[in-house]
């Protein structure tokens, strides 16, 4: 059964049976920061705070291996980020040793005509495309759901389903070659900043067990 109750940020959430949270809205306590750049991750309001003069990557200091992740994030004009997932906690790019679900203003001038159609929103970066045209206009909150349960990946948009996808299905052996992390149980899950700004809040996850 779920039940209401206010966020740190004032806003009425609802909690959800066995997802617990991943971010106090306080501190950062519970997230390391690797190749932290300019200030770093920020948190104000309640709210965690990629900004565009910092970053890196940050992760969770426990490891997962199954699980549904969800959160709630706002772009700006050229957001770029990502979700690291059973990801090693190491200097490496997270989205080949472990995996990474793209963040994007897909409908940036920025990256018209320069991406491939692994790079848009909420595809698995350089492995499996997302459907396209779910996310909400500048400015706005989406939401966002991750399961990784075994080797199937899927990502939900705003309640729609844009990746499905079994990672046995990947049968190329130069992508298997440039994507190990493929093969991972288990792994930190992290935000992948990319010097633009992009906002983060209501982070919680269940375990599947």
């Amino acid at each position: 059964m779920a039940s209401t109750f206010v966020s740190l940020s004032g806003l009425s959430l609802t909690k959800e049976d066995g997802f617990v949270s991943l971010f106090d809205g306080k501190s950062l306590n519970g997230w390391i920061t690797i190749n932290k750049t300019g200030q770093g991750y920020l948190v104000k309001n309640g709210i965690l705070i990629c900004p565009a003069t910092g970053g890196g990557n940050l992760f969770s200091v426990k490891e997962y291996s199954n699980f549904v992740l969800r959160f709630e994030f706002r772009l700006q004009e050229g957001s770029n980020n990502g979700v690291g997932i059973r990801s090693p906690l190491n200097s490496q790019d997270p989205a080949y040793v472990g995996m990474e679900i793209q963040i994007l203003d897909n409908q940036s001038p920025r990256y018209k005509d320069k991406l491939r159609s692994t790079q848009y929103h909420g595809s698995i970066y350089d492995v499996a495309p997302a459907k396209r045209g779910f996310l909400k206009p500048i400015g706005n909150w989406n939401e966002e759901e991750i399961t990784a349960d075994g080797r199937q990946i899927t990502v939900k948009l705003n309640g729609t389903t844009i990746v499905n996808f079994n990672l046995d299905s990947v049968a190329d052996s130069k992508t298997l070659q440039k994507h190990p992390g493929l093969s991972r149980k288990k792994g930190h899950i992290g935000f992948l900043g990319h010097g633009t700004k992009v906002e983060f809040r209501n982070i919680r996850i269940k375990e599947i067990f």
